[in-house]
C-alpha cells in the first residue's frame, strides 16, 4: 500500500497542528469556517497563521503557548494553516488588510478590527520568549 503526497504531507504537518489546537486553539480548515468565526465578531481574537517553517516551530507556536498562559488572554482562538487549508488562510488574510500574506504570523482583533500583528519577519528573528511578551503586551493592552 503506498501512501500519497497529500497523505503523507497531512500526516507530517499534524503535530504541527496539534501543538495548537491542544492548548485550545480552534482550527479553521475553510474559508466559510474563516467567516462563521470572524464575520461580526465581538471581544477579543488571536488568529494564528501557522505554517511548517523552522520559525512556526521554534518561535511562533511556542511563543503564542507561552503567552496563552497569561491570565489576560482574547476571548477567542483560532488559527489556519498555510500551504495545507490554502483557501481558509486566504480568507483570513483579508481580515489582515493593509499587512501582505506572511506565514507564520499572529493577529489580535478588536471587535472586528485588527489591533496587532505580528509578521514573519518580526517572528525569524525573535525568541519565543519575546514574541510571548509582545502578545502579553497585546493581551494587557487590548483584552481587559
Amino acid at each position: 500500500m503506498s501512501l500519497s503526497f497529500e497523505n503523507y504531507m497531512k500526516d507530517m504537518v499534524q503535530p504541527m497542528r496539534d501543538e495548537l489546537t491542544r492548548i485550545g486553539v480552534q482550527e479553521l480548515r475553510t474559508p466559510e469556517e474563516v467567516s462563521a468565526a470572524l464575520d461580526d465578531m465581538k471581544g477579543t481574537t488571536l488568529i494564528v497563521v501557522n505554517s511548517v517553517c523552522g520559525c512556526a516551530a521554534g518561535q511562533c507556536r511556542p511563543g503564542v503557548a507561552k503567552a496563552l498562559q497569561h491570565e489576560v488572554k482574547p476571548d477567542r482562538l483560532f488559527t489556519v494553516f498555510a500551504g495545507q487549508d490554502k483557501e481558509a488562510t486566504a480568507k483570513a488574510r483579508e481580515y489582515f488588510a493593509p499587512y501582505p500574506p506572511s506565514s507564520p504570523s499572529i493577529a489580535l482583533m478588536k471587535d472586528g478590527q485588527l489591533v496587532h500583528f505580528i509578521q514573519r519577519h518580526q517572528i525569524e528573528d525573535r525568541s519565543a520568549e519575546m514574541i510571548a511578551n509582545d502578545l502579553i503586551n497585546a493581551f494587557e493592552e487590548y483584552c481587559k
